[in-house]
């Protein structure tokens, strides 16, 4: 049996799946987290230690029809400006809280589309946070950027707040289907923008690039990577277009049957991925890709690369802490959620409250089994040493979460008295190798394909 005909049997072109940038998956929290519990987690924070901090910015011009994130379109800057005045409030309840000696390993922005905000409003918001928390030694501070929606003026603000690195949505440089996804961005348009960055002295860039979109095909895939190339991105995120309509309603505008086929979705990845790794880039994960020497390389090479709510990242601080409205939280204890509706966040912090809707508190399980999903995600392999001395688990009971995979899997997977590894070839199936150890109930949720 060829190896495309293993993929099929097992189940890859068939399978919706989670991503796991978290375990359990979101659909699983519940309103047993609130703001009680939010407002705990924080005050546990060890003094000294660093945190990442995610701030979200719910906030489009436009509405671009693939994309499946809560944002809202607005032609006014005035609910933007009632926005930030928000977060300002949510960011003075932080400091109540927050042990004075923290400090960030990483800070991000992201959306919707951050750089919506005027100067001025960039310029408030840095300040306030920093008035709260500020950036430690070697952090990171990076920002979603449009380049529909940059300027000198913003990036000036942006830079002298501290940004070095930023990240840009690149999706596909093919007119036709920038016209069919909502999302007119041309080269010499994403060209300026990444000049204009460097030129400011933010040498660290990233990009994304999406395969599976209406019309594409190996011939143009290739045409936009080669184009992407051209522009010396850092690191690149080549991930598949999730195309679920019954949760994203304006992806209804996309044309289903001019949609690859999941084979041909395969196809399309395979094509990006040569080119990548052609041009020197380093594959991190399943769908990263980076040049030697940056973060995510090294952080692969040295076993330290994690995954989180925005995908990959050499971050390894034990609290990120989202704000804004349905921002993620994650600390030891548990994830917590906010409201996802913009008003109903912004209600509750200006009743002088948290935000939190949900969330999930951690079972010694739930770490277990965490932590073996973001090993295969992150390094294709499960350490058998690693989990008995974290975790305290026997031989016998490990053997009794690898047998079920191995004998489903077969060659796909090694199993040996080191642990679980996944070869090149079977690297396809990651996602549903990982859903193997997730003990919830995947019924409840709609989850993207599997490739």
């Amino acid at each position: 049996m060829n190896t495309e005909s293993q993929l099929t049997r097992l189940g890859l072109f068939d399978a919706r799946v989670p991503r796991y940038t978290s375990y359990p998956t979101a659909p699983h929290f519940s309103a047993s987290v609130n703001e009680g519990h939010f407002t705990d987690w924080i005050q546990a924070i060890p003094g000294g230690s660093q945190i990442s901090l995610y701030i979200h910015v719910p906030f489009c011009r436009r509405l671009c029809w693939f994309c499946a994130c809560r944002t809202q379109g607005t032609r006014t800057n005035s609910p933007v400006q009632a926005y930030v005045e928000t977060l300002k409030a949510e960011l003075a309840l932080l400091r109540r809280h927050l042990p004075r000696s923290v400090t960030l390993s990483r800070l991000h922005w992201g959306g919707g589309t951050p750089t919506l905000l005027t100067p001025d409003m960039m310029r408030d918001l840095t300040d306030s946070i920093f008035d709260v928390v500020q950036l430690g030694e070697n952090a990171e501070f990076s920002v979603e950027i449009d380049p529909n929606e940059i300027d000198g003026d913003r990036l000036d603000v942006l830079a002298a707040a501290g940004m070095n690195r930023a990240s840009i949505g690149v999706q596909d440089f093919d007119p036709q289907i920038q016209e069919v996804i909502g999302r007119i961005q041309s080269y010499d348009l994403t060209r300026q923008a990444a000049d204009m960055i460097r030129e400011r002295g933010i040498i660290s860039l990233n990009a994304d690039i999406l395969f599976g979109l209406p019309h594409q095909s190996r011939e143009r895939i290739t045409e936009s990577v080669q184009k992407l190339l051209s522009l010396t991105p850092d690191r690149v995120a080549l991930y598949g277009y999730a195309h679920v309509p019954w949760m994203a309603k304006r992806q209804q505008m996309l044309p289903s049957d001019a949609l690859p086929t999941p084979e041909e979705r395969l196809q399309l990845f395979e094509t990006a991925r040569r080119l990548f790794l052609w041009d020197d880039y380093r594959e991190i994960g399943i769908d990263h890709f980076a040049r030697p020497g940056d973060g995510l390389e090294v952080a692969q090479r040295t076993g330290r690369l994690r995954r989180n709510f925005q995908g990959y990242t050499d971050d390894t601080a034990d609290v990120l802490i989202g704000l804004g409205a349905s921002s993620i939280s994650r600390f030891p204890q548990g994830f917590a959620q906010n409201l996802s509706s913009t008003s109903e966040y912004t209600g509750r912090v200006r009743e002088g409250r948290f935000a939190t809707g949900r969330g999930h508190i951690f079972t010694p399980d739930d770490k277990l089994r965490s932590r073996m999903i973001e090993a295969l995600m992150c390094d294709f392999r499960i350490d058998a040493a690693e989990m008995k001395s974290s975790f305290g688990i026997t031989d016998a009971q490990l053997d009794a979460l690898f047998r079920p995979i191995k004998d489903t899997f077969g060659d796909m997977v090694e199993l040996s008295q080191d642990g679980l590894f996944v070869p090149q070839k079977g690297r396809p199936l990651t996602r549903i190798i990982a859903r193997g150890f997730d003990a919830y109930d995947l019924s409840k949720a709609g989850h993207s394909s599997a490739i």
